[in-house]
């Protein structure tokens, strides 16, 4: 029984239905700056999947705080209406909204047009993140954004939110008033503990001046910012009991690191290498200090985990939000005790925090539904059921198999291997990637569910096909590795990373890996046979390992790889190789560079799709043609998520 997480709580002026909180995060649904439908629709979705508490994404309290070109506004009475469509969206489902309330400072990532924008900042103390070095904010400006923050909840609490949240977070504004190594000023507001305090005290001051008591008023803060120059943990709690006893606080949502920093942001979006509920110890030091509740978030993707962590006491709320994300239905299936049909997210971050790195709104590789919900959020029941055969049970398959079927078609998948999952199956052996296989886990479960057929160890050819006469066909065959026109010696010996993945050896001695693509095969091969003890080479074609990986991944990745003492060789393409050497030559200057005394090649250059069975298909008679549709990698080598994006489509279009 899951009795303290749906537990009603307390906050402020406020009461949640139970302890799920949706954190704020970027959605990069917005338009010039104001709500649109697609944003609306996406917490819709999550306030009727049962959360008791969604936080919107920041929303900027001044002009300056404009830090990307997709940033949510909240500082003039233009954006009051669409606060309030979310936030009847929320109360109508039982859920409390929250806006949290921003200035990043130094923080601009980019501007509308491009060009490079002026950032402000307590001091100038250049960020090493994103390389921009900011202007120390006069003293007016300082004074008038203070009163931005008052204005901007102030108009929230017009819009019908339930509370702001001050983000002093990640070494964003407040933080960077906070911190000694980021405030070097020299008037009232530096200096002293007391005066670099004093920023955030107005900014909570004014806010509980505009809005009344009215609303709950909390604050988010790293407990320590994992950065040369950041706020530490100790400055970080010393400041929450200070808050706290001059009674401006209603709550505190703990996090951990901070965007100026490669190591600290990796912190913002947690990979599967860090252990579930990692920054709960943090929480815990700061209900030690504060006297109102406490929100935790770092990697809690199970209730069950998060009961735990209310049980010990470590915190007060829980926030879930690539849960949600995964999920949105978690809360009410946990209610109902139906944990098997939660939908555990991975934390791959590649459709999340990936989407937003590259400017796109987020969406999540295994329910591509989010951020999508205007247009696939609702399964059509099928006009007329229909036999549906699906070869190929990798994801992409197994999505376009789990969507039909919800919709009422027969469906039936066929697997030429012993188990499905496709190159999850290869992902999940990796070191520091097993949760990954979550995601063939879920969709096996999905399928369950939803009665699908699942045939393994059947090899189907078009002849099959006519056997069975479905009407419609799936296909999802996928790709084999790709291999070049190397110049290899007869005694060279030549390994595919699949296979050295699944367990084949190469001979004793030093390896080069090489890798084409810069994704997860390559990185993730040498750092297996490092870890095993082998010295290993990686030459990639790229500027450095695991380029195509988002970032927060890559570091992780790139991190391991490091400590296991990989040697890597970027800018470099594979030519030839013999018994002990091999030939790459440097893309940019077509210079040689030889790596001598190796045992083994391992190629990790791609994916070509196989597409035997569709050309079967497609030779056949118009008359005796079944209707077909392709997903995933026979399509077009690329990554999971958009073979299950493909699959959810057609299993939509059937």
């Amino acid at each position: 029984m899951l009795t303290r997480l749906f537990t009603p709580l307390r906050i402020g002026p406020t009461e949640l239905k139970n302890r799920i909180v949706s954190t704020g995060h970027d959605t990069v649904m917005i338009a010039d700056g104001l709500v649109t439908d697609q944003l609306v629709a996406y917490q819709a979705a999550r306030a009727a999947g049962g959360a008791g508490l969604i936080v919107l994404q920041v929303g900027g309290v001044h002009e300056s705080a404009r830090y990307t070109s997709h940033a949510l506004m909240a500082h003039t009475d233009e954006c009051i209406p669409g606060y309030r469509r979310l936030a009847d969206v929320g109360h109508e489902h039982g859920s409390l909204v929250y806006a949290q309330l921003f200035h990043g400072g130094r923080e601009v990532m980019e501007s509308a047009d491009g060009s490079l924008g002026v950032s402000y900042a307590a001091s100038a103390v250049p960020n090493e993140r994103f390389r921009v070095f900011p202007r120390a904010m006069e003293i007016g400006l300082v004074r008038e954004v203070i009163e931005g923050f008052g204005a901007a909840a102030q108009r929230l609490q017009a819009a019908g939110l339930d509370g702001v949240e001050i983000v002093a977070s990640h070494g964003y504004l407040p933080a960077q008033f906070l911190g000694p190594d980021t405030n070097l000023r020299a008037d009232e507001y530096g200096g002293s503990f007391e005066n670099r305090l004093r920023f955030l005290r107005e900014v909570l001051e004014t806010v509980r001046r505009r809005t009344g008591g009215e609303m709950a008023v909390g604050v988010r803060i790293s407990i320590g910012e994992d950065g040369p120059d950041g706020l530490t943990a100790d400055d970080a709690l010393e400041a929450l009991a200070t808050l706290d006893g001059a009674g401006l606080l209603d709550y505190v949502s703990v996090t951990r690191g901070s965007s100026a920093s490669l190591a600290g942001s990796d912190h913002i979006v947690p990979t599967m290498a860090r252990e579930p509920g990692y920054t709960t110890p943090l929480s815990a030091r700061v209900k030690r200090r504060v006297s109102v509740p406490v929100i935790v978030a770092g990697r809690i993707n199970q209730p069950q985990d998060a009961e735990l962590v209310l049980e010990r006491g470590e915190a007060d709320a829980i926030g879930m939000t690539r849960a949600l994300i995964c999920d949105p239905e978690m809360p009410n299936l946990a209610a109902r005790e139906e944990f098997d049909s939660i939908r555990a997210c991975i934390g791959c971050n590649q459709a999340c925090i990936g989407h937003f790195h590259a400017g796109y709104p987020i969406s999540c590789i295994q329910r591509p539904e989010t951020g999508r919900e205007l247009l696939y959020d609702l399964k059509v029941p099928a006009r007329e059921p229909r036999e549906v055969m699906v070869v190929g049970g990798g994801p992409g398959g197994l999505k376009a198999a789990v969507v039909a079927a919800q919709r009422g078609h027969r469906v039936t998948v066929y697997e030429a291997g012993r188990r499905v999952g496709g190159q999850v199956l290869l992902a999940e052996r990796l070191p520091g990637r097993a949760e990954f296989g979550g995601a063939v886990t879920n969709l096996v479960n999905e399928a369950a569910r939803s009665n699908v057929k699942i045939a393994t160890g059947v090899r189907v050819d078009a002849a099959f096909v006519a056997e069975q006469a479905p009407d419609a066909v799936v296909i999802a065959t996928g790709a084999q590795p790709y291999r070049p026109k190397f110049e290899f010696t007869d005694d060279a010996v030549v390994l595919e990373a699949w296979d050295v993945i699944q367990g084949e050896v190469p001979p004793p001695g030093p390896v080069l890996v090489a890798d084409w693509r810069g994704d997860w095969v390559g990185i993730g091969t040498a750092t297996m046979l490092a870890e095993r003890g082998r010295r290993v080479t990686l030459a990639t074609i790229g500027y450095q390992a695991g380029e195509l990986l988002q970032q927060y991944t890559r570091d992780e990745m790139l991190k391991q790889m490091l400590m296991a003492g990989v040697t890597v060789a970027p800018l470099t393409r594979l030519y030839g190789a013999d018994d002990d050497t091999a030939y790459l030559q440097h893309v940019l200057t077509d210079e040689p560079v030889l790596v001598e005394g190796i045992s083994a090649v391992v190629l990790a250059q791609g994916q070509a799709p196989d597409t035997t069975l569709a050309d079967e298909l497609a030779a056949l008679p118009a008359d005796r043609r079944p209707e077909t549709h392709a997903v995933g990698d026979c399509v077009a080598p690329r990554t999971v998520e958009e073979a299950i994006l493909e699959g959810m489509r057609v299993g939509h279009a059937l």
